[in-house]
């Protein structure tokens, strides 16, 4: 006789659901955050006292033009916190990774039950494509800046105002989520 019992059902329920959440977790775009725990998110490297390298790297689901602007956020944000006005790019590049591979497309979970034991089992693994050709692309923009004092110049496209590029992109800024305990 079992204290507790537990019906095969609801035992399915948890577990598919406690997977499907931690999946979830792993595929999302990448947020604006410091790549310090992983190699997606930006980082920026001082090169003299005006000029520094922003990088900012995205995962396979974030757009190009998200990383974009999270690396021109992250070039306002350190032209700000340094005092000066305004940047200039002097050089920008995109990196563009592409996954050419056949399967390997992501964390997967399969649920069956049905044993003889009358329990159920899990495994967590990859999914596959078999059907062919499905390129996942990762971009990653590098910029160097030059960081400046007084009014941007109006006839240079380059410059950029770190308020005005603060302002205008903090609507399109996803910081990461606060990570919530799985029994809540």
């Amino acid at each position: 006789m079992q204290l507790f019992p537990i019906r095969k059902t609801y035992l399915r329920g948890a577990v598919l659901g406690l997977l499907a959440a931690t999946l979830a977790a792993c595929s999302s775009p990448t947020p604006y955050r410091e790549a310090a725990e992983s190699k997606y998110g930006y980082q920026d490297q001082k090169l003299e006292e005006n000029r520094y390298r922003v990088t900012f790297a995205g995962n396979h689901l974030t757009k190009r033009s998200t990383v974009e602007n999270y690396m021109l956020y992250r070039a306002a944000e350190v032209t700000a916190n340094r005092g000066f006005d305004y940047f200039q790019i002097v050089s920008k590049e995109t990196d563009t990774e592409t996954d050419h591979g056949y399967g390997n497309h992501g964390p997967s979970v399969s649920i069956f039950g049905g044993s003889r034991s009358g329990g159920i089992g899990w495994r967590v693994g990859t999914s596959h494509n078999f059907g062919g050709y499905d390129p996942e692309k990762r971009f990653t923009m590098v910029a160097n800046i030059v960081m400046r004092h007084g009014d941007k110049p109006g006839d240079d496209n380059t410059a950029y105002d770190a308020q005005t590029v603060l302002t205008n992109l903090k609507g399109k800024i996803a910081r990461p989520q606060p990570k919530k305990s799985w029994w809540l």
